[in-house]
């Protein structure tokens, strides 16, 4: 067999990844848009539909971490083809790990629909949040799939802004609970509603890390800002 035929061989296998770790990221932006709708419209019925996905995000886990291994192992990779699929078993494990945060927010919605006291608390930072969790994981899934390293750094920016967000949410629930006690467990669902939109835009992060990686060949997990966007400028 020719060197060239092995090597066309090989990289139709990490098509083959590529694409479906982007399918992968399709159900769980899906999750997170119908967890939206389900706080929006205190919908019941659309917070299960979130939950009843988690297992394909599962599959779709195992099913990946299994695909990479064996290329791994037969293949024996070197340089940026191994770092790519080391950054594929990544982004795998952070979008399975959205999920998760995903599907605690639609149980979440659950149990503020059953408190009966949503209407009263402010839900409408929680669903702007939630929109720039979503564009956030769809531009890290694109800047890993397009090796976008300047696309990547600013969604490592943008993360700071669902910081923030979440910051000043946790600040007025505080309000809300002092001047009415009788709030707090409401309070409480909402409060961990906004841990996990603010979780999901770290694993973005996440996932726009190892594009950098993939690129430069620099793990920046743990850098400072000012130094990735020197690595990346």
């Amino acid at each position: 067999m020719s060197g060239k035929h092995i090597s066309s061989q090989f990289d139709s296998e990490l098509n083959a990844i590529s694409t479906r770790v982007m399918e992968m990221g399709g159900v769980v932006e899906l999750q997170l848009r119908t967890a939206i709708a389900a706080l929006s419209d205190m919908d019941v019925e659309a917070a299960d539909n979130v939950i009843e996905l988690e297992t394909e995000v599962n599959n779709f886990e195992l099913e990946l971490d299994h695909d990479i291994s064996s290329i791994i192992g037969r293949r024996q990779p070197t340089a940026r083809d191994l770092r790519l699929l080391m950054a594929m078993a990544r982004t795998t494990g952070n979008l399975e790990r959205a999920g998760d945060e995903v599907t605690k927010m639609a149980r979440m919605v659950h149990s503020i629909i059953q408190s009966g006291e949503a209407r009263s608390l402010p839900t409408s930072e929680l669903r702007s949040a939630s929109e720039m969790a979503v564009n956030l994981l769809r531009k890290s899934l694109d800047a890993i799939a397009r090796l976008d390293v300047h696309m990547a750094l600013t969604i490592i920016k943008e993360d700071d802004l669902i910081d923030q967000e979440y910051n000043g949410f946790l600040r007025k629930l505080m309000t809300y609970i002092m001047e009415d006690p009788r709030t707090i467990s409401a309070s409480l669902n909402l409060l961990f509603l906004a841990k996990a939109i603010e979780r999901v835009g770290d694993h973005a992060k996440n996932i726009a890390e190892s594009t950098i990686y993939v690129v430069k060949g620099e793990d920046v997990r743990h850098a400072s800002l000012e130094s990735v966007e020197s690595l990346v400028k």
